[in-house]
């Protein structure tokens, strides 16, 4: 089932989402493989199965194996890193922030695609699980890359709409 055939079993009260997932399918301002590994790797970072299967068959027949792959990887580790360093931030004992993490990461430094592809998918994890160390961390290594704003803020919105339809179409 495509992504847009799952959105349509959204109920007319999440009308807008369903829209909103149509006009993210048609989404000209990313390169196709920015736009499929976002919605795959939100998908997978929403944690609903159902939307895991829609994307994987929507987006992986459009990105190559090493895309799909760092695109799942984004949402591990950000699974993983989003609570711990929310953790970090949020704790009032500074101390923990000058620790070191000794978490296993190596995906990060070795994504086996584009780097900046694998910061835009990890900024939009990050954003649904929101972590703001981590979001501000990604952010301003996209920013040094030379990442538009619009860029940046659709792959936020992309995450934003496969949160949304994870949860609605969860109360199913």
């Amino acid at each position: 089932m495509s992504l847009k055939e799952f959105a349509g079993q959204l109920p007319d009260y999440a009308k807008d989402i369903r829209l909103n997932v149509g006009s993210l399918l048609n989404e000209t301002h990313l390169t196709d493989q920015r736009k499929y590994g976002l919605l795959l790797t939100c998908a997978h970072g929403s944690g609903y199965k159902p939307l895991v299967e829609a994307a994987e068959a929507e987006c992986v027949p459009k990105l190559s194996p090493e895309a799909a792959n760092a695109a799942r990887a984004a949402a591990a580790v950000m699974a993983m890193n989003n609570v711990y360093y929310r953790f970090t931030h949020l704790a009032g004992n500074q101390e923990y922030r000058n620790m070191p993490a000794k978490l296993r990461m190596n995906v990060i430094g070795q994504p086996g695609i584009d780097k900046v592809d694998f910061e835009l998918f990890s900024l939009a994890v990050s954003a649904m699980n929101g972590c703001g160390m981590c979001i501000d961390s990604h952010e301003q290594i996209l920013k040094k890359a030379g990442v538009t704003a619009e860029a940046i803020q659709t792959s936020v919105r992309i995450a934003a709409v496969m949160a949304a339809v994870a949860t609605v179409h969860a109360t199913l």
